[in-house]
């Protein structure tokens, strides 16, 4: 068989380890062809593709971002999209697509599986909102990411007495916003599942105050919303998934702290430094298994689904279970973490 891989939408730590997994076990053990697509979908669509070998997996366990680029292409969105990728695959003459991805690219990946294209998933994103699978490569680094940063700013906050708002990412689900906050001792936490009350948030931080404690750390998902109001957007651009940009919650938040407080607050916005540099241990892991496990379900020829990790073991589900539904942060684990608010 020939194989292509593809990694599409924001790139994750674990990528890498992924591919390298698709690869080595596709080579050496069912003697497959592989062919890595640049860029995700627009690789496909451009046909814009090299060899992966053995070679050329060489070393890239530890590394970031992805070897094989990636991109937020859509090919529903193009014109002719769908046909030209068909027509590619045919020329390429791939027999299967290995599909690293969240929710977005996964849609497509599903859309074209009705259509007739034989591929697999890998859930692939950081929010850690794909349903369908406990645990995507990737959060498990970003968690630890925002973790140290919040470790490293309880000394700068008590040194001036300060507030400081630490912005997330987490579009539609506060999964890192709620872990890094638990761990890092955060005095409150606002996710998107959670529509926040700004006076609630000051009372917490004027009880620290009252109890002689004169900083507080507050983290926020990029995807949070006031009380009867509406996401924060950077920008009302949208990509060819429909997404405007997000990005400010943190400084609405501080602006509105200061101003009922009198306190002086700063914002830290972690951005891109949680998808970069490498994969924590339990990711790469991770993201080994679910390559193994999406090249045998190329073997067996069992296209249209999604590999996943159900407890400790790896399964793979239906794709159009997993495009259908987004998994939102637990709320059970919310409640934990307001024990300790304020």
């Amino acid at each position: 068989m020939k194989v292509g891989v593809l990694s599409g939408g924001g790139d994750a730590p674990g990528i890498n380890a992924v591919i390298r997994a698709v690869v080595r076990k596709g080579i050496v053990h069912y003697g497959f062809e592989m062919v890595g697509i640049r860029d995700g979908w627009r690789g496909l669509l451009e046909n814009q593709t090299f060899p992966l070998t053995l070679e050329s997996i060489s070393g890239i366990l530890p590394k970031g971002g992805s070897i094989l680029g990636t991109s937020r292409t859509n090919p529903f969105k193009r014109k002719n999209g769908p046909q030209k990728i068909f027509r590619n695959v045919e020329r390429l003459g791939l027999d299967a697509v290995v599909v690293i991805g969240g929710d977005d690219t996964l849609t497509v990946a599903y859309k074209l599986y009705e259509k007739g294209l034989s591929c697999v998933g890998v859930p692939k994103t950081i929010d850690n909102d794909l349903w369908g699978t406990d645990y995507t490569f990737g959060f498990n680094t970003a968690v630890s990411i925002a973790t140290e940063a919040l470790d490293r700013l309880h000394s700068t906050a008590e040194a001036h007495h300060r507030v400081i708002i630490v912005e997330v990412m987490g579009r539609h689900a506060g999964w890192i916003a709620l872990e890094a906050g638990i761990a890092g001792g955060a005095d409150a936490i606002l996710i998107p599942e959670i529509p926040f009350d700004i006076d609630e948030v000051c009372k917490y931080i004027k009880a620290r105050r009252e109890r002689g404690i004169t900083f507080s750390i507050i983290v926020v998902a990029e995807g949070a919303k006031p009380k009867g109001g509406k996401e924060i957007v950077y920008s009302k651009k949208v990509d060819e998934f429909g997404h405007i940009k997000l990005g400010g919650v943190g400084y609405y938040v501080a602006k509105e702290i200061e101003k009922r407080t009198g306190i002086e607050t700063r914002v830290v916005v972690l951005g891109h430094l949680q998808r970069g540099g490498s994969p924590s241990a339990f990711d790469r892991v991770l993201a080994t298994r679910y390559g193994v496990a999406a090249i045998d379900l190329v073997k067996k020829k069992k296209f249209g689904r999604m590999v996943a990790l159900k407890g400790n073991k790896i399964v793979s589900v239906p794709l159009r279970e997993v495009v259908s539904r987004r998994k939102t942060a637990d709320l059970k684990l919310y409640e934990l973490a307001s024990v300790f608010f304020g």
